[in-house]
């Protein structure tokens, strides 16, 4: 139970930081259409949870649950989704790292469309 408290708290406190960072940085570093906000939250979350593994693979407590699981996870789902195709490249499982990542962008990319046009048209 200390563990799904840990995910809550560190999943809104991603969130809340994901809005303030993505929001705040599309109005004072506005690139054309490019959306720096998005990309500067997703860059940052993967460094994160690049280190948080790295340090919790040696270092095995319940904060992993706060810090991975929880802020990176409210922050970004793209630091998980990178970290998961890391773990197959170091595993060398490349042909699953590459139809998992073409897959998730392209099945994803088509739900958004699909999604949206069963509400918008």
């Amino acid at each position: 139970m200390r563990n799904l408290i840990y995910i809550f708290l560190g999943g809104g406190l991603g969130s809340v930081m994901r809005f303030l960072i993505s929001n705040y940085t599309q109005k004072f570093w506005h690139i054309n259409a490019f959306p720096m906000g998005t990309f500067l939250v997703n860059t940052s979350g993967c460094f994160l949870i690049g280190i948080l593994t790295a340090y919790f693979l040696k270092v095995d407590n319940s904060l992993r649950y706060l810090l991975i699981t929880g802020l990176c996870g409210g922050y970004t789902t793209f630091s998980t989704f990178s970290v998961e195709n890391f773990s197959l490249w170091q595993n060398e499982n490349y042909f699953i790292l590459i139809l998992y990542a073409l897959l998730s962008l392209f099945v994803g990319v088509m739900m958004v469309f699909v999604g949206y046009h069963l509400v918008g048209d």
